[in-house]
C-alpha cells in the first residue's frame, strides 16, 4: 500500500494506457480514468474530498472559453468552401499552369494543398477533395502511383501547419498563450515546410523524369485563337503583382507610419507578407476586372481564369490571417468572418443549397461535439492527476535528462513521434501537451516555439504507416477495384494500400527534417512574433517625478504658505516619512496633465 501511495501519479498514467489499450473511446477513457483514481484518491487520503467538487467549475470554464469558439467556425469554413467546387476549380486551373512542366500536376496538388490549408484547416477535407479530384487525372498521365498518393496525402496535412489549423487553436489553449501568436509562429515554418515538398518534385523531375511526366498537349485546354497557351500575358500579370507584392514589403513601415499618424519603425515578417500579397492580389483583380469591362484583350483566357479562380480564396486569407495579424479582430471574431466569406463566395458561384448548409452543419456539429467530450474528459484527468501531484512527477522525471533544452526537446519529440502511431492530434493535444507545458517553461523555452514545433512533429501522425488517418481518408476515395478512365477509355490499375504507405515515408523524413531545423533555427517561429516592449521603471519614475508640478512633488515648499492642515508626500518610493506642504492656490498648465505625463515617461523609459 506504501507503494500505490508513493508512486499513485505514475500508476494513473498508465492505467489511462490500459484504458486506450483496451479500445475505449478516448474521451471516456479520460473521464473514467480520472472519476475512479479520484475516488480511489480520495478513500486512501491522497488528496481531500473537495477536488471533486472542483470539477463543475472547470466543465463551466471550457463552456465560457471564448477560445474555443474558433474551431467550430474555422471547420464550417473550411466544409463550405469544399463542398462548393472551390478545390475542383483550383486544382483544374492551376494543374492547367504547370501542366506543360514535368512534375506540374504533383506541384499543383502542393499549391492548392496550401491554399486549401489556409482557408479551410481541415485535413479531411483537403485530403479527400484532392484526392477524388487529382489522383484520377494523375494516374491518367502516367504519374507513379506510389508519388501520386504521397503527394496527396502530404498536401492535405499542410492543413494541420498552416494557419487557420484547428491543432494551432487547441495548443494555444492548452499552452495558455495567445492564437494570433500561435498562428503568426506557425505560418514561416508551414510555408517553408510546402516548400520542401516542392523540391522533392522537383528533384525528382530531374532525376526520375518518367515517374512525373508532363501533360500531353491534347490535355491543356485553355489555348488562345492562335494555338498558343497564354503564358505571355500571364507572366506579365504575374510581375506586375510581385513587384506591387515587393515594394509595399520594402515599405511597410512608411506604409504604417502614413496610416497610423506615427513613425513605425519594424513590422512583423507575416504581417508584412499578408498586407503585400494582398495588395498584389488587388492589383491582379482590378486589371482583370478592367480587361473584361472593357473588353480590350489585355490577358489571355489562362491569365484571366487564373486570376478570377484564384483571388476569392486569397481575399479570403487576408480576411481571416490578416485582421488577425493586424490586431484588427481576435481568432475567433476571424473565424466567422471567414464563415461569413465562405458562405458569400459559395452563394455567388450559385453552389450553396439548404442541402449542402445542412451537411456542413451537421459535420461541424459532430466535429465540435468531438472536441468538446475529449476536452472534458482530458479535464477530469488533468484534475485529478494535478491533485495526485502528477505535473512534479513529470518535471522531475524530464528535467533532470541529459542535455539541458536540447536534450529535452529530442525527448519529447521522439515520444510525441510515437504516440502518434496511435493517438490523433486532438488527444496528443489534450494529453500529453498539459504535462509537457510547465516543465518547458521551466526550463526556459519559448512556448510559442514548442507549441509550433510539437505541431509539425503531430503533423507525422496524419502521415505514418498504418495508422495515419490522411492515408485512410485517400484510401477511402482511391480506385480499389480496376476501373474505366472517363477521358481515355482504358482501364487503370487500382492502387493499392502498400503504395500508399510507400508513397507517405518520403513525405514523413521531410516532416521530420522540418522538426529538426525548427530545433536547429528557433528563429524561424519567434522571429515572426512581436517584440515584447522592456521599460526601465527607474527611468519612467524619475520622468514622472521631474513632470510633476513644483508645489505637488514633495520636494518644496510653497512660497507664502499658511499655517493649515498638513498634506504629507513620500520622499521617495518606499519612504513612510514625508514633508509638510501646504500648496498654494493655482491654476495648472496645461503641460500639468498627469496622463499626459505618464504617457511621455513610459515613452521614455522604453526608449532608455
Amino acid at each position: 500500500m506504501e507503494f500505490f501511495l508513493s508512486n499513485f501519479a505514475p500508476i494513473m498514467f498508465a492505467g489511462l494506457i490500459v484504458f486506450l489499450l483496451l479500445g475505449f473511446p478516448v474521451a471516456f477513457s479520460l473521464g473514467a480514468c480520472g472519476l475512479f483514481f479520484g475516488f480511489v484518491g480520495i478513500e486512501l487520503g491522497v488528496f481531500p474530498s473537495s477536488v471533486i467538487a472542483w470539477l463543475p467549475q472547470r466543465l463551466i470554464g471550457i463552456m465560457a472559453n471564448d477560445t474555443l469558439l474558433a474551431v467550430p467556425f474555422f471547420t464550417f469554413m473550411g466544409l463550405i468552401l469544399e463542398r462548393s467546387g472551390m478545390a475542383e476549380d483550383l486544382l483544374d486551373t492551376i494543374g492547367q499552369v504547370f501542366g506543360p512542366m514535368r512534375g506540374g500536376l504533383a506541384l499543383a496538388v502542393i499549391f492548392v494543398g496550401a491554399l486549401l490549408a489556409a482557408t479551410t484547416g481541415v485535413v479531411a477535407a483537403s485530403v479527400i477533395s484532392m484526392g477524388l479530384i487529382s489522383l484520377p487525372i494523375m494516374l491518367r498521365y502516367g504519374y507513379d502511383r506510389r508519388l501520386a498518393s504521397g503527394v496527396i496525402a502530404a498536401s492535405g496535412t499542410l492543413a494541420q501547419i498552416i494557419p487557420p489549423s484547428l491543432v494551432l487553436i487547441i495548443m494555444a489553449d492548452q499552452l495558455g498563450r495567445s492564437v494570433g501568436d500561435m498562428y503568426k509562429g506557425a505560418f514561416l515554418p508551414g510555408f517553408m515546410l510546402m516548400g520542401l515538398y516542392v523540391f522533392y518534385v522537383l528533384l525528382l523531375a530531374v532525376f526520375k523524369p518518367e515517374r512525373v511526366p508532363a501533360l500531353p498537349p491534347e490535355a491543356r485546354t485553355y489555348r488562345e485563337p492562335n494555338g498558343s497557351g497564354g503564358y505571355t500575358s500571364l507572366a506579365v500579370l504575374t510581375a506586375l503583382s510581385a513587384t506591387v507584392s515587393i515594394f509595399l514589403a520594402r515599405n511597410m513601415e512608411a506604409v504604417h507610419s502614413w496610416w497610423q499618424g506615427q513613425e513605425v519603425t519594424s513590422v512583423a515578417t507575416d504581417e508584412k507578407v499578408v498586407v503585400a500579397m494582398c495588395g498584389g492580389v488587388f492589383l491582379a483583380l482590378v486589371i482583370a476586372l478592367l480587361n473584361r469591362a472593357t473588353r480590350l484583350g489585355l490577358l489571355s483566357r489562362l491569365a484571366e481564369r487564373v486570376t478570377f479562380v484564384l483571388i476569392p480564396p486569397l481575399l479570403l486569407i487576408f480576411l481571416v490571417l490578416g485582421t488577425i495579424f493586424l490586431g484588427v479582430a481576435t481568432p475567433t471574431e476571424g473565424g466567422a468572418m471567414g464563415a461569413m466569406g465562405a458562405l458569400i463566395m459559395g452563394w455567388t458561384r450559385k453552389r450553396l443549397d439548404m442541402k449542402l448548409l445542412k451537411q456542413s452543419l451537421a459535420s461541424t456539429t459532430r466535429l465540435a461535439s468531438f472536441v468538446m467530450f475529449i476536452l472534458i474528459g482530458a479535464t477530469v484527468f488533468s484534475l485529478v492527476f494535478q491533485a495526485a501531484d502528477g505535473p512534479k512527477w513529470v518535471e522531475h522525471l524530464l528535467t533532470d535528462l541529459p542535455g539541458g533544452q536540447i536534450g529535452f526537446l529530442i525527448l519529447v519529440n521522439a515520444m510525441i513521434f510515437f504516440l502518434a502511431f496511435f493517438l490523433d492530434y486532438f488527444e496528443l493535444s489534450f494529453i500529453v501537451v498539459p504535462l509537457l507545458a510547465p516543465v518547458a517553461d521551466k526550463l526556459g523555452i519559448d512556448l510559442i516555439w514548442f507549441g509550433v514545433l510539437l505541431a509539425v512533429n503531430m503533423q507525422t501522425s496524419f502521415m505514418h504507416p498504418p495508422f495515419g488517418f490522411a492515408l485512410f481518408f485517400l484510401r477511402s476515395v482511391a480506385p480499389e477495384k480496376p476501373y474505366v478512365d472517363r477521358v481515355t477509355r482504358k482501364i487503370m490499375e487500382p492502387v493499392t494500400t502498400m503504395q500508399i504507405y510507400k508513397g507517405a515515408i518520403p513525405f514523413v523524413i521531410i516532416q521530420l527534417t522540418m522538426v529538426g531545423l525548427l530545433i536547429a533555427f528557433p528563429q524561424l517561429v519567434t522571429g515572426s512574433l512581436d517584440k515584447k516592449q522592456e521599460y526601465n521603471m527607474e527611468s519612467i519614475g524619475e520622468q514622472m517625478r521631474d513632470s510633476l508640478p513644483a508645489t505637488d512633488s514633495g520636494y518644496d515648499t510653497a512660497p507664502g504658505a499658511s499655517e493649515e492642515p498638513a498634506t504629507t508626500m513620500p520622499q521617495s518610493p518606499g519612504e513612510a516619512t514625508g514633508t509638510t506642504v501646504v500648496p498654494e492656490p493655482q491654476s495648472a498648465a496645461p503641460d500639468d496633465d498627469p496622463m499626459k505625463a505618464m504617457q511621455e515617461a513610459l515613452k521614455a523609459g522604453s526608449k532608455k
